[in-house]
Formats: structure tokens, C-alpha cells, sequence
């Protein structure tokens, strides 16, 4: 099986974490039947430098031709000065709308071996495993009219959602809930606005057609103080576009660091892969970027787009290896852990990823 790849390494650490994940990714043609062709094409502030644009055409076309899109990050500072449709960032969201993807799944996972690089208690994230299922396409990100007003002192968005737009992402979260823990936390703020009344009644009525899912309601507010005072309360949590930004970000506590969330965006023509963690210009360049989060979403993509299930768990497994065997980037360094850089950190999880697939694949030819 041939599985061409985009990659858009994209700005800051985004290249640096990229590198790591499409590494894994090659190394499994190794050993299986599945060869990885990637194509790396510009995105963001790199493709403004290069083409003036931060979504060149020819970087669109290769998107829409692939199989799937694996995204470092987007976002450098040098461009703030912009209007908002000329920043790197609307390169993301044109590429987002462009693909069509209107679920983006956000697993966040409380890993025993850096449990006490929360700033919370262990006792209250060991064991959590949140999946937040968020609406991509639409609310105050996407929807007309936006802008400012004749004498720019005034600005104004604007929050719309359908029925439509909410019961197809609905479907999504209460399909992944099946095969998790059977419970959805729908996410709202349906006591102020009319969009989240919507919300709460389109998801209710789509609950009906998962008998086996548990729903509940929960306020936008008190959902952020539980995420942190009681995380492992959560197994699927589906909200809306902005909600979804700020709570997933916020999951970072549980994980204990934000180069640990991964992501994938389903549901449209070609689904889309990256790391939550921006583009942190700050480090860019040193070596020290957490690529896990880069390296777990190259999980997802095998999962979710190649449909090797086995080897995502086998490279979700290699990842907690690494953990436990005491290694970590300098964002979750601790006594006694051994701190390593970027591409150390890569090259771990492939030899241990590899280590499984050998064993895995040498068993079946025996």
C-alpha cells in the first residue's frame, strides 16, 4: 500500500516536531506492506517568506490530492503586524475549511511516569483519559459578519451554528464513545446564548440514536473547573469551536505538558494531523521541543486515515515506554528523569517501536 502524506512542517518548532513523527512513520515501511511518500510544501509564516501567501496554492493542491495532511505548527510573530486574513494563522483555518474536517478529536491522557509534571495533584489526574471531540468549522471563528468598524474602535464577531453543523459532529463523539468509556459531556453555555440552546437540544436529540452512551450537560465555566478539581469524571467531551480551543489547551495540566496533546481533523475530503502545541518561537531551533505530541498524532493518522490500528497501538505503547523508562524533553524535566533532545526523543520511540514491530512481524512469519 502506497500513503502519499503532505507534510507542512510550517513555522517555530514546527519543523523541528514534524521531523519526528514523519521519521516513525517512514520507519514502519521497514516492516510493513505500507510504503509512506511524503511531500513537504510550505504553510504559515514560512509561506509568506516564500510565496507572499500563507496558503499557496500549490501547497492547497497537494493537500487535496493526498491521503492525508501531517501539520507542524503555524504562527510567527514577525507577521502580527497583518491584517487578520494575511497572518499565518489564516493559512490553518483556510486549509481547514478547504479540507472540510469538522471534528477534531483531542485525546488527553494522564501518563503515570509524568503524573508529577502536573502542576496538579497526582491524585487527581492519575488516570485521567479525556477525549475532546470540538467543532471546527463553525461559531465565532468562522462565522459573517466579522471585522471592525469605520473608525477601527470597534470590533465585532459573530457566533453561529446549525442544526446541521451540530448533529454531525455529535455523531462523531457518541461513535468514539463507544469504543472508549459509553459517556459524552456535551459542553455549552445554554443559559446566555441562543447558539448553545441549539447545541444542547441537537445533542440530545442525537443521544437518542446511542442508547448505550451516557450523556450529560455542562456549563462552559463549571467545565473548566472539573477538568482541573476532578479530571478522570470526563471520558468524551464534545463542544463547540471556541470552547474546544480554550478547554483542550487547558487539558495541557492533566498531560502535563502541552508538546504531550496530539489531534486529528476528521470528517472532510482529507483528514488533518498535528500537535496542539503553537508554534513556540521562543525555543525554536534549540532542540528542546517535546515531539510526542507530533509523534501521538502520527498515531492517530495510522489509525484514523491508514487504518492500521495495531501499529498505532504499537506506537502509543513505544511512547509510554520511553516514558517509563524515565526519559523526557527539558517541558517535563524532573529529578531523576533524563532529559533529551528533540530528535533524541524521536529516535527513543522508533527504536521502540521498532523493537515491537520485529518481534510482531518476525511471530506472524514464523
Amino acid at each position: 500500500m502506497r500513503f502519499k502524506l503532505t507534510v507542512l512542517p510550517g513555522d517555530g518548532v514546527g519543523p523541528e516536531v514534524a521531523r519526528e513523527a514523519v521519521r516513525i512513520l517512514r520507519a514502519l515501511g521497514h516492516f510493513s506492506d505500507c510504503e509512506f511518500i511524503c511531500e513537504e510544501k510550505p504553510i504559515g509564516g514560512a509561506a509568506i517568506r516564500a510565496h507572499g501567501t500563507p496558503l499557496p496554492e500549490s501547497t492547497l493542491d497537494a493537500c487535496r490530492k493526498s491521503d492525508a495532511v501531517f501539520l507542524g505548527a503555524v504562527g510567527a510573530p514577525e507577521f502580527d503586524h497583518l491584517p487578520t486574513q494575511q497572518k499565518p494563522e489564516a493559512g490553518l483555518l483556510g486549509l481547514r475549511t478547504a479540507l472540510g474536517g469538522f471534528a477534531n478529536l483531542r485525546p488527553a491522557v494522564s501518563f503515570p511516569a509524568i503524573a508529577d509534571c502536573s502542576p496538579l495533584q497526582r491524585s487527581r489526574v492519575e488516570g485521567a483519559d479525556v477525549l475532546f471531540v470540538r467543532e471546527l468549522l463553525g461559531g465565532l471563528y468562522f462565522a459573517q459578519p466579522r471585522g471592525f468598524d469605520q473608525q477601527n474602535d470597534s470590533a465585532f464577531n459573530t457566533m453561529r451554528y446549525s442544526a446541521e453543523e451540530i448533529e454531525r459532529v455529535a455523531h462523531i463523539a457518541f461513535a468514539q464513545a463507544r469504543t472508549r468509556r459509553k459517556k459524552v459531556t456535551s459542553v455549552d453555555k445554554a443559559n446566555v446564548l441562543e447558539t448553545s440552546q441549539l447545541w444542547r437540544r441537537t445533542v440530545t436529540r442525537v443521544a437518542k440514536e446511542y442508547p448505550e452512551v451516557k450523556l450529560d450537560h455542562m456549563y462552559v465555566d463549571s467545565c473548566a473547573m472539573h477538568l482541573i478539581t476532578n479530571p478522570t469524571r470526563f471520558d468524551v467531551v464534545l463542544t463547540e469551536n471556541l470552547f474546544g480551543d480554550i478547554l483542550s489547551d487547558e487539558a495541557a495540566a492533566i498531560t502535563g505538558s502541552l508538546g504531550m496533546l496530539a489531534s486529528a481533523t476528521i470528517g472532510g475530503a482529507v483528514d488533518l494531523y498535528e500537535p496542539v502545541h503553537g508554534s513556540a518561537p521562543d525555543i525554536a531551533g534549540q532542540g528542546i521541543a517535546n515531539p510526542l505530541g507530533a509523534i501521538a498524532s502520527a498515531a492517530m493518522l495510522l489509525r484514523l486515515s491508514a487504518g492500521m490500528h495495531q501499529e498505532a497501538a504499537d506506537l502509543e505503547a513505544a511512547i509510554r515506554q520511553v516514558l517509563d523508562d524515565g526519559y523526557c524533553t527539558a517541558d517535563m524535566a524532573r529529578p531523576g528523569k533524563h532529559v533529551v533532545s528533540t530528535r533524541e526523543m524521536g529516535e527513543l520511540v522508533e527504536q521502540r517501536f521498532a523493537g515491537m514491530l520485529d518481534r510482531r512481524f518476525s511471530y506472524h512469519a514464523v
